[in-house]
């Protein structure tokens, strides 16, 4: 039997500018052992900003989206806009403000937001083929403007400014901790809050291992 492949989309590298760098390790790690092939895309675009990660203020400075999320890919990532979905089983969006920057601009402009054009295009894709989707921290947001108005179910935890734009958007959300998942089994997508409240590694771990169980599930 063939393995299955299960997509990772990626935002840069870095919880401030790009992906959150343990969530997407983990989920990694996790699909690693569950024994499937994944598939590491990005935008190759520029980022919206460069923050010094150690003291959280802008750096005057431009880096790529693609060659960043290179970083935590080992060099084993691909354009998001050579991506053809019907190769996918799944797909999982990791967190980081990269989502909300660079991927969108949900960080600017909340629930009148733009998505990445490609990304679009993939998540409505693996949606109409009944594709289970994985969206972990922020990214839930970035999926329920991608599906307004359809009424799908998330959860970015408890901040109650996220998911009043989630409730905005026409969909629904559940406040849940960080070792919570929500299952919307009608329209296949799995949330769940990590860094969005979690206070460590462990809590984070938690709800993405319960995250890619049941996409692993599903597929």
């Amino acid at each position: 039997m063939a393995k299955k492949r299960i997509g990772v989309v990626l935002a840069g590298c870095g919880v401030f500018d790009g992906a959150e760098i343990h969530e997407a390790t983990l989920t990694l790690y996790f699909l690693d052992r569950a024994g499937v092939d994944v598939v590491m895309m990005a935008p190759d675009q520029g980022q919206r900003e460069v923050i010094n990660h150690l003291t959280g203020e802008p750096m005057d400075e431009q880096r790529n989206v693609l060659v960043e999320s290179a970083r935590i890919a080992r060099g084993k990532v691909v354009d998001i806009a050579t991506v053809r979905p019907e190769e996918l089983d799944a797909l999982i969006l990791p967190g980081g403000f990269g989502m909300a920057k660079n991927l969108s601009d949900l960080a600017l402009a909340g629930p009148d937001a733009t998505v990445n054009g490609d990304l679009i295009v993939l998540l409505k894709s693996m949606h109409q083929s009944g594709k289970p989707i994985g969206a972990i921290c922020i990214s839930p947001a970035v999926v329920s403007k991608v599906f307004a108005d359809r009424g799908i179910t998330v959860t970015i935890g408890t901040d109650e400014g996220t998911a009043g734009a989630i409730r905005s958007m026409g969909n629904q959300h559940e406040n849940t901790n960080a070792e919570q998942i929500i299952v919307d089994e009608k329209n296949r997508i799995v949330s769940t809050a990590a860094y969005m409240c979690a206070a460590n590694i462990g809590e984070a771990g938690a709800g993405i291992e319960k995250l890619v169980k049941k996409i692993m599930e599903m597929v």
